[in-house]
């Protein structure tokens, strides 16, 4: 079943999920990655209706992620822990969905730009290192890394807080787009909930700028997730990073 990935938990899943003191998981088939350079840019964007998603960080203040994590009338923290494990939320000064965002466009089968840019009240502890975006073209079969914070077990939601990643190639099940990237492995692996805003990266050795930005999962065979992993490519949209960016006093980091 196709679907975005932010999970439709309920409160008391997202308070589980802010004071579980063990491990949790994410990504479908992937490993715990805590410390890969990927988790150091990473963040968690929660919602007052209990959704979960990952965020990518640009700049001290500043997280992308999928607008479809940001939009509507909910409120939105950033979530991260401390050095000790504690439990950080930080809410936000203000937020930009992209113009070209439609939340309607999967029912509809229309394009749609499923980005959104956060500016948290206060700055990111030091230990995060803003991530370098590219331009950099992924032609069918390039390997690429997808990280993210989302459930390792479908509908297990409980599985959610750990960063994971799992690496697949890149596939063109309608041809090549200059706007979406699709990924899709041998085995039932890829992003689920709570995997949207996560970063998909080039995988080691083929340069680890973040290229797009995990949006979709469809599923595998009688399983939720694990078919394919789809996300928004940043490239085409570099101007209007730019733009929000810099009304803000950032920057993105580009290769």
């Amino acid at each position: 079943m196709s679907r975005f990935l932010k999970p439709r938990l309920l409160a008391p899943c997202l308070a589980i999920l802010l004071l579980a003191s063990g491990p949790a998981r994410a990504v479908v088939g992937g490993v715990e990655a805590p410390e890969a350079a990927l988790a150091r840019s990473s963040v968690m964007v929660l919602s007052s209706r209990g959704g979960v998603c990952t965020g990518i960080v640009l700049a001290r203040d500043v997280v992308l992620t999928a607008a479809h994590c940001a939009a509507g009338g909910a409120e939105h923290r950033v979530h991260y822990r401390d050095e000790s494990g504690a439990p950080v939320l930080v809410g936000l000064a203000a937020r930009a969905v992209h113009p070209g965002y439609d939340a309607g466009a999967i029912a509809g089968r229309r394009r749609s730009i499923d980005l959104a840019l956060l500016r948290t009240e206060t700055p990111l502890p030091a230990r995060f290192a803003p991530a370098s975006l590219t331009e950099a073209a992924a032609p069918a079969g390039t390997a690429l890394t997808l990280g993210g914070y989302g459930v390792a077990r479908p509908g297990d939601h409980r599985s959610t807080g750990t960063f994971r990643t799992v690496t697949l190639p890149v596939v063109e099940p309608y041809g090549p787009s200059r706007i979406l990237v699709w990924l899709k492995g041998p085995a039932a692996a890829g992003a689920c909930e709570g995997d949207s805003g996560g970063p998909i990266a080039g995988a080691a050795g083929a340069g680890a700028g973040v290229l797009a930005v995990a949006t979709w999962a469809s599923g595998s065979g009688a399983k939720a997730c694990g078919g394919f992993s789809q996300g928004v490519l940043v490239g085409p949209q570099r101007a209007w990073i730019a733009r929000v960016t810099a009304g803000w006093g950032a920057e993105a980091r580009w290769e």
